[in-house]
């Protein structure tokens, strides 16, 4: 399956400062090419990461199209609106988020450590997860893969929850509700600070501030309001169940999820799933999708790509030539082949491959996957690269289709603000407006309406 117009004819944003300092000369030649510098940019250390020629690869200076550009396959149609918010922890069952994203999938790059589970002590665990149970203790991923990100919402200082909550139970008490005043804590606490909230909410008044939330709000600002305030890891795991639970799959919801968490956290994914929802997340995957796109997905559940920063210039050079000769340069395609290198090998090496293919094959390796793969396995793997190219770029991508045109995709739209907020969501607005040629509040403010838009702005940082 191919996407008209990908990769874009003026280039992939690129991150500067690749590949480290003294490997420069290894592969190719230093100075050949080199990429325009982006906000935010990917990895901190110095030198350029090598370019793709003109001819092949991937001329990065002139950035993204402008609107219009990008169409996928049958153009983005947009899906029926779900009915309901997804039931919170502890909350009675009831229909979930249920749409499945607009855009192409395609992933993100290295992030912060996953946020605990509820707080940052045992005593918050039981208000985040309705079984109290807290994950077994995660190694943190390496420090290059903490930088170069930036989320919109900060830990707030001179943090009191017992203030907060008060604020909350009185926006929520007699008639009517201060909509203004939810707004102004939630958008401004961190995930962790909200779990904290929730723990003095229920201390100081007996009652459930979630269930409180509900009772008072509706529509799409509850949705965004309640997904503020689950844990993130638990979110992840919520939304990989209700993707593939009853009749038909959301597939690009389990590409954008599974293909956008360091190991770390999908380590911790798969726990919570298993601990919160008694199943065990390849079954759920082996039973709702098939052959190479389900193989794909077990391997992103493992958690196991290499994370190390250095490149191997040698290694990517062979790794072209193997993926290569397992696509365009042989009668069919080795699937496997693709899976292997792509599942395992860290973002900034399959940076430099994607730059030794596009010379090897003089076209890039996203073409080929174009031509070689179709339908979620295609999806999937283009996921993998373009997160080792730019992260920030695929959100904004996904953003963006998830109010163009008629309707909005608000689950998708919510599902990106809140999983990204304290992540990189500064950088996902840079590169929105260098692909757009307007801003992300501007889009946001002229696609939603009422509390529900003073919410998302507040977020995104007007």
């Amino acid at each position: 399956m191919s996407y008209p117009g990908y990769p874009p004819s003026g280039g992939y944003p690129a991150f500067p400062g690749y590949p480290p300092t003294g490997q420069e000369t290894v592969y190719p030649p230093a100075g050949q090419y080199s990429y325009p510098a982006v906000p935010g940019g990917y990895p901190l250390a110095g030198g350029t990461y090598p370019a793709a020629p003109p001819s092949a690869g991937y001329p990065g200076a002139a950035g993204y199209p402008a609107p219009g550009g990008y169409p996928a396959p049958g153009g983005y149609a947009r899906a029926p609106q779900a009915g309901g918010m997804p039931p919170y922890p502890g909350a009675p069952a009831g229909p979930g988020f249920g749409v499945p994203p607009a855009g192409p999938g395609f992933g993100g790059y290295q992030q912060p450590p996953a946020q605990n589970y509820a707080g940052s002590g045992p005593a918050q665990i039981p208000v985040g997860y309705p079984s109290g149970q807290a994950p077994s203790p995660m190694p943190g991923p390496p420090a290059a893969m903490v930088q170069c990100t930036q989320g919109t919402i900060q830990s707030a200082p001179n943090f009191d929850a017992g203030r907060d909550a008060e604020i909350l139970r009185k926006a929520m008490k007699g008639f009517g509700t201060d909509e203004q005043a939810i707004i102004n804590v939630v958008a401004n606490r961190s995930n962790d600070q909200r779990q904290k909230i929730k723990a003095a909410f229920k201390t100081m008044y007996g009652k459930d501030l979630i269930k409180d939330l509900k009772s008072e709000l509706s529509g799409n600002v509850e949705e965004l309001i309640l997904a503020l305030f689950m844990p993130s890891t638990y979110y992840d795991a919520w939304s990989l169940r209700h993707a593939m639970k009853g009749p038909g799959t959301q597939e690009r919801v389990l590409i954008e999820i599974l293909c956008t968490r360091t190991n770390q956290e999908i380590r911790e994914i798969v726990n919570c799933y298993k601990s919160e929802f008694g199943r065990d997340i390849e079954q759920d995957i082996r039973a709702d999708t098939s052959g190479h796109f389900e193989r794909l997905l077990i391997s992103m559940c493992q958690g196991n790509r290499d994370e190390n920063q250095t490149v191997d210039y040698q290694k990517a050079q062979e790794d072209a030539q193997r993926l290569y000769q397992a696509g365009e340069g042989k009668l069919g395609t080795d699937e496997s082949c693709f899976n292997m290198v792509l599942a395992s090998r860290s973002f900034p090496q399959l940076k430099a491959t994607v730059e030794a293919y596009s010379r090897i094959a003089n076209r890039d390796l996203l073409s080929s996957i174009d031509r070689e793969f179709s339908g979620n396995v295609e999806r999937g793997l283009k996921t993998i690269l373009q997160c080792a190219l730019n992260r920030p770029a695929f959100f904004a991508e996904r953003l963006y289709y998830s109010m163009k045109g008629a309707g909005t995709d608000d689950s998708t739209l919510i599902r990106i603000i809140v999983t990204r907020s304290e992540i990189d969501l500064v950088q996902i607005k840079q590169m929105f407006t260098q692909m757009y040629q307007k801003t992300l509040p501007t889009m946001i403010a002229s696609d939603t309406s009422g509390d529900y838009r003073r919410l998302l702005l507040a977020i995104v940082g007007q």
